[in-house]
């Protein structure tokens, strides 16, 4: 939540002369990343939160004689008597979180941006309202992470008053202030801003196409059961839109991070680093549904295009083009001929499969043994009513090589077989899916075939310019073949499509300890357990990392981890399965492991 929704609405001159007015110094907060965060770990992460609100926060503001006025999610809004006090409170909180977030990685800690100014306020009951307030808010977005920016009329107040010192970052216009506020930042070094440019908490820079990300649709429908529909249509709007080369599009994963939560539009750009945003809903009666959708240019706040859709859902696939279409036009980005030919020759789908294969996908997503079993039998009945829906053969034969690696199911070497046959009956009902390349590569891959799969994984990526899993498969394969340069490239793309990927930083972190980058990789694959607690074998690359820098107490906590969440787990059955073709990448693993006197 963006501290703009703390700070409320704005007043303007036009208001009645009657309203309460006083003077107040302002300080306006909010968490860096914070969606990440809870979307890696929404309770730990509100744990963390309310732990540093009250061991921090609460006690400092009110030491300062302060009071909160306003709180949204990770921002806060506090009133103070004057602007001394507001920055010194400002400052206490500001050392104190990096004291205590210091043990963590950097890019996992709960960092904070401040930002403080004086001016006049309008009382409304217990809300403080109008220009002091909307300035404090601006000055927060323009912190440096674990920094502080004040408006010129706070560095007036204070100087002379406090030790810290705070440099002049010159004028800024920012929004609905008519005129540019003269900015103050701490530290004034700079050191803090500089170590924040390299964080992934910080904007990513902007592709050089029209970039957009697709946030999750609402549900309707007045029931709650209902929402996985909401769920497959909009992704199925988000592959859509992946398949134009014209365009960069965020990737499911990422968008999904900011389901259940009313996140401001510029931040999700910031945080997913695209231009546009796409909102809509989904109300679905019988075999009709209703589509309303709008595309926002998240710089301007601005909206492009809005517009509504009714049809029956066996023209599913046609609304999907209607919305693209209309993207597309309000983008200026041109089709190409393969993409037009490809388009026209899609198909109206029987409403019952389409239900049937959006619930397995929902299911799939879950990732577990259970689910995956389950969204077997959904998909099975899917293709008995409809024999050429290829997006279900494909996500089946997806979930037999899941299966494979993790030993779920019952799965051994056969399901491979049957994954093979599934894809290939995949292909004959339509060779345009980009699904079906992608399982066929890792068909390919874990039957150690690595050249049939990288010509399958860069199909799919032909077919599909932002298919992050299809460029996560052709990371790993890379590394498989001993190209590990090449794979770095591959997975970092796919990161940069999808920033919370888990498996691409699997697969990157496997990379990067092939090529002895031992701290790079260890911090990738801390990364990775935010993400996914019970990684067996992040914890087991880790060990080896610890192993190989002399760390052995914490590689043998380590193993013991592995071994508590995959009993009998061992290097003989990474062997088996991982298709390198210089197994020395598996011996230096095995190396690493040796050193911390963890196996023979």
């Amino acid at each position: 939540m963006a501290v703009s929704a703390v700070a409320g609405r704005r007043y303007t001159a036009a208001m009645s002369p009657h309203v309460a007015r006083k003077l107040a110094a302002i300080v306006c907060t909010d968490i860096v990343a914070y969606s990440r965060l809870m979307g890696a770990d929404e309770e730990a992460t509100l744990s963390r939160m309310k732990a540093h609100r009250r061991e921090l926060w609460e006690p400092e503001i009110a030491g300062h004689g302060g009071r909160i006025v306003g709180s949204a999610g990770d921002a806060l809004m506090i009133e103070f008597a004057s602007a001394v006090s507001a920055v010194e409170c400002a400052l206490a909180i500001q050392q104190g979180m990096a004291t205590r977030e210091a043990g963590r990685p950097e890019t996992l800690q709960m960092l904070l941006r401040v930002g403080v100014n004086i001016g006049e306020v309008v009382v409304d009951g217990d809300d403080l309202l109008g220009d002091g307030v909307n300035v404090a808010a601006r000055l927060q977005t323009l912190a440096a992470v674990g920094g502080i920016c004040i408006s010129g009329k706070v560095r007036e107040e204070i100087q002379g008053k406090l030790p810290a010192g705070f440099a002049d970052a010159g004028e800024h216009a920012v929004k609905n202030i008519a005129r540019p506020v003269r900015v103050w930042r701490w530290p004034a070094d700079g050191q803090l801003a500089d170590a924040g440019q390299s964080r992934d908490d910080d904007p990513l820079p902007l592709p050089d196409k029209p970039s957009i990300a697709v946030l999750p649709f609402d549900n309707l429908s007045g029931d709650p059961e209902q929402d996985y529909f909401a769920d497959g249509i909009c992704e199925d709007v988000i592959t859509d839109l992946s398949k134009v080369s014209g365009l960069f599009v965020s990737a499911r994963n990422s968008s999904f991070a900011y389901r259940g939560k009313s996140p401001d539009i510029r931040r999700v750009c910031r945080e997913l680093g695209v231009r546009h945003v796409l909102e809509g809903s989904v109300r679905r009666a019988g075999r009709r549904i209703r589509i309303n959708a709008q595309l926002i240019d998240g710089i301007s706040g601005g909206h492009l295009w809005a517009d509504r859709f009714d049809r029956d859902l066996e023209d599913i696939f046609a609304v999907q083009d209607d919305v693209t279409r209309e993207i597309v036009g309000a983008l200026q980005v041109a089709l190409t001929k393969d993409e037009r030919t490809r388009r026209a020759a899609r198909r109206k789908v029987d409403p019952e499969a389409y239900d049937l294969a959006i619930r397995a996908r929902s299911l799939i997503h879950e990732f577990s043994a259970d689910s995956l079993q389950e969204a077997r039998g959904l998909l099975l009945r899917a293709m008995a009513i409809d024999p050429n829906l290829a997006t279900a053969y494909s996500w089946l034969a997806l979930i037999h090589c899941v299966e494979y690696t993790n030993g779920w199911n019952g799965a051994g070497p056969d399901y491979l077989r049957i994954a093979l046959g599934l894809a290939d009956q995949a292909f004959a009902a339509d060779e345009n899916e980009p699904y079906v390349h992608h399982a066929r590569a890792l068909i390919h891959m874990w039957l150690h075939d690595l050249d049939e799969a990288e010509r399958a994984a860069r199909r799919a990526i032909e077919l599909d310019p932002n298919f992050a899993g299809a460029y996560s498969s052709l990371g790993s394969i890379l590394d498989f073949a001993g190209r590990h340069e090449d794979a770095i490239k591959a997975l970092q793309y796919a990161l940069r499509l999808d920033p919370g990927y888990g498996i691409a930083r699997q697969f990157l972190g496997r990379t990067l300890f092939s090529l002895h980058r031992y701290g790079e990789a260890e911090e990738i694959y801390r990364q990775r357990l935010v993400t996914a607690p019970n990684s067996d074998l992040a914890r087991c690359y880790l060990a080896a990392i610890c192993g190989h820098l002399g760390r052995r107490e914490e590689a043998r906590r380590l193993w013991r981890e592995v071994q508590a969440i995959s009993p009998g787990f061992d290097i003989e059955r990474l062997r088996r399965i991982m298709p390198y073709r210089a197994p020395a990448a598996l011996d230096h693993l095995e190396e690493g492991l040796r050193a911390a006197g963890l196996v023979d």
